[in-house]
């Protein structure tokens, strides 16, 4: 395991201009598009315009986030400076120090919330009314009685809005950054089937928009670990495994990505719906999570968990010489950018008007519950549908699959489509609806306006794994994924998504009829629009 001593070195190097020695690596060289695959931010002002009022304009958005020219020195949060690196021990039971008091957060609820703290929904009070279900407004004051005396520390480490792919990316240029940086990374590339040659800059551009993942933290964490971004891999485990998961099946930096991607949102998601409560380090030892942590950095203590020990971990999350220290030596303060983003939910958020994703009269089947949003596990958010057919596995469909509400389509590609309800083309803000398994034929293209209803589609099996021909079906808001089953419920043509007991499992719901959720499309799982 290369320890973060050695990452250290490495940015001292940096900074005083040294180079490291550099194994020799073959060229290749970039095609010459290579620096024009993100759009400008002249770009992204004119949309920003546009914007629900609740988002702030990208003008602000962008002194806020200019990143250093340089590797500059660590500027951690007047927050993070307090933390203290203990290894703790859950302790149950009434603490002596009295009730905790608790400032909410966007996107709690109460259920999430009686969960971290390990109390009753009874059991936490406030001034005012707590919603039962939906999300509970920022900035309310709660007091919770104290159940745990030794948890991890308190202290928020990263703003949610530099965990998710949102706003405050909306203008970050992954492949110039990786091209400039002149690391291991630029140079790197891989041969994906769907893609052919591709460089390493691009699948951490594809990696973090498929998965919504802010591309800033998976550079930041190939630096951290195995320095690909800046300098050069100094062994060959570093080569093969970056980010330090050795599992054959998982060699290579893509496989190594979706394989990071899927724990950080473990721990974001799973902090967020109210399933993650503590984490166990790589030799055994368990601690239970601080309850009033938020979701980014909750993310982070779960994912370094999966790569060290406790004390290799301690090192990891300790603000003024681990992890974060790095991050903000390549990207500036996040809480600076997160000042201008967050909070990512408005108090009032509610989903707009969708409807099933086909044709009236076409008889489809609802053959997934709500599931993983894009890698197998992190949020519940996906559900899937089927058409009906005569043969099963992946065969050609002449079944369309249609817009849920009125957008553009601000991505379509490897099965892809994006539709954005908001209309200003950026994935990063507002409403999302995200459609995997589409075929390339008579797929809509980037920059079409579609009305509710439009055919947008067939189903297939391309862009992923798949068992036979569907569409896989997901929402999002600023960036983050929505729970299907959650607080704000996924309902199309007024029939609403509940979750089973595992992914996969569960039913749509309207009045008193029940669609059951079948991978195989028998009878109780059909469904017809206008039915």
């Amino acid at each position: 395991m290369k320890r973060p001593l050695g990452v250290f070195l490495l940015i001292l190097g940096l900074l005083s201009g040294c180079n490291l020695p550099r194994r020799e690596t073959p060229v290749f060289v970039p095609p010459s598009d290579y620096l024009a695959t993100q759009p400008p931010l002249a770009a992204l002002e004119t949309a920003a315009a546009a914007q629900p009022t609740e988002i702030p304009p990208l003008s602000a958005l962008e002194t806020a986030a200019a990143p250093p020219t340089a590797m500059a020195t660590p500027l951690p949060s007047p927050t993070a400076t307090a933390m203290a690196i203990t290894l703790p021990t859950p302790v149950p039971g009434a603490g002596n120090d009295g009730p905790l008091l608790y400032y909410t957060q966007a996107g709690d609820t109460l259920h999430a919330l009686s969960v971290r703290f390990g109390v009753s929904p009874e059991e936490i009070n406030t001034a005012g009314v707590l919603p039962e279900e939906g999300f509970i407004n920022p900035n309310q004051l709660l007091i919770i009685p104290r159940r745990f005396t030794n948890t991890t520390a308190p202290v928020h480490l990263l703003p949610d809005s530099e965990l998710v792919y949102s706003l405050s990316a909306a203008g970050f240029a992954t492949e110039n950054f990786v091209w400039e940086a002149g690391g291991y990374l630029r140079n790197y590339h891989e041969y994906l089937g769907m893609t052919g040659e591709t460089y390493g800059g691009q699948i951490v551009r594809e990696i973090a928009l498929d998965n919504s993942i802010n591309p800033r933290l998976l550079l930041a964490l190939l630096e951290y670990q195995s320095g690909w971004v800046y300098g050069q891999p100094e062994t060959l485990a570093a080569e093969d495994y970056p980010l330090e998961h050795v599992d054959l099946k998982d060699k290579g930096l893509l496989r190594q990505l979706k394989w990071a991607v899927n724990q950080l949102s473990i721990g974001y998601y799973g902090w967020r719906e109210g399933r993650l409560t503590e984490i166990t380090f790589r030799d055994g030892v368990t601690a239970r999570l601080a309850p009033d942590l938020n979701a980014g950095t909750v993310a982070l203590q779960y994912y370094f968990a999966q790569v060290y020990d406790s004390r290799g971990w301690l090192q990891a999350m300790n603000p003024e010489t681990g992890f974060m220290a790095l991050y903000v030596q390549m990207f500036g303060d996040p809480w600076e950018r997160a000042k201008v983003v967050e909070p990512l939910f408005p108090p009032d958020l509610q989903q707009p008007e969708l409807q099933l994703p086909f044709l009236p009269g076409r008889l489809w089947s609802f053959t997934g519950g709500p599931h993983g949003a894009w890698e197998k596990d992190g949020s519940w958010a996906a559900v899937d549908f089927a058409p009906a057919a005569t043969e099963s596995g992946c065969v050609e469909s002449d079944a369309w699959a249609t817009a849920v509400a009125d957008g553009v389509v601000t991505r379509s590609e490897r099965g892809i489509l994006a539709l954005d309800l908001d209309g200003d083309g950026f994935e990063q803000t507002g409403w999302v609806v995200v459609y995997l398994h589409l075929a390339e034929e008579g797929r809509a293209g980037v920059g079409r306006a579609v009305r509710a209803g439009d055919p947008i589609g067939h189903p297939s099996c391309e862009g992923g794994r798949a068992t036979g021909t569907h569409i896989h079906l997901v929402r999002k808001y600023n960036g983050e994924w929505i729970a299907a089953d959650g607080p704000i419920p996924f309902v199309l043509s007024g029939w609403r998504v509940v979750a089973g007991e595992r992914q996969y499992a569960g039913w749509l719901v309207r009045g008193n009829e029940k669609v059951t959720a079948n991978q195989y499309g028998s009878f109780e799982s059909r469904i017809q629009l206008g039915q």
